[in-house]
């Protein structure tokens, strides 16, 4: 059996009781960083053993998981933070166990989705989720996409990229859309600016220092 069990993207309170279950009952839990998943293992008393499995190592180490899966053991896959499997590791362990006939259980909870895109006031009844943009093969043709999109779009997007895809933003959508950038949720320094493109440019490009982990979410053209 594998368990895909989500883990808080800021707040260590934000993780339900039956993640807590599961992870303290698992035989193995293969985590994204084994030394930051430590830190809420730690905290409510989980001392389960872990295995790393991240985007570099996981053509080696989903076999491995599989093998003991097939063993009769349940493993838990977890990422560092939010549900494993949506812009993280474990789209390719899960379609392996698919292959291999392994039940596979994905809890619900916590996720930058959904709080920032309802938080924003923008559109949420029908959207749709682009993850990450390309860094650089295929990104013009993303963006093309995104062009023609009718529908509000939510992307996710590191500090060090967010100026270059406001700005390629800006460029694609123009000025004036709408959009929302959310930034470090459930966290401390939470924040969200919602204006046009070319302002939450202009805010971003006026800092010093870019820090956390964004969620940018634009408005149907209807929108404006």
């Amino acid at each position: 059996m594998l368990y895909l069990v989500p883990t808080p993207i800021g707040n260590l309170a934000d993780v339900t009781f039956r993640a807590i279950e599961v992870l303290g009952t698992v035989d193995l839990v293969a985590c994204e960083d084994t030394r930051r998943s430590a830190i809420l293992l730690t905290h409510y008393g989980i001392d389960t053993p872990t295995i790393s499995y991240h985007d570099h190592n996981e053509r080696q180490r989903a076999p491995q998981l599989i093998e003991r899966m097939e063993a009769g053991q349940q493993v838990a896959l977890i990422s560092d933070a939010g549900s494993p499997g949506l812009s993280d590791p474990g789209f390719y362990l899960v379609r392996l166990c698919w292959e291999k006939n392994i039940p596979v259980q994905a809890l619900p909870g916590s996720t930058a989705l959904i709080p920032a895109l309802t938080a924003s006031g923008l559109p949420s009844e029908c959207f749709v989720f682009e993850g990450f943009l390309p860094h650089k093969k295929g990104r013009n043709k993303r963006l093309e996409a995104i062009r023609a999109e009718t529908r509000t779009i939510v992307l996710y997007e590191s500090p060090h990229r967010l100026i270059r895809t406001l700005n390629d933003l800006v460029n694609t959508l123009g000025p004036e859309r709408t959009g929302a950038v959310a930034r470090e949720l459930t966290k401390k320094f939470e924040e969200i600016h919602r204006t046009s493109l070319q302002r939450l440019l202009e805010y971003f490009r006026s800092k010093t220092t870019i820090k956390g982990e964004f969620v940018i979410i634009i408005a149907p053209p209807a929108f404006n």
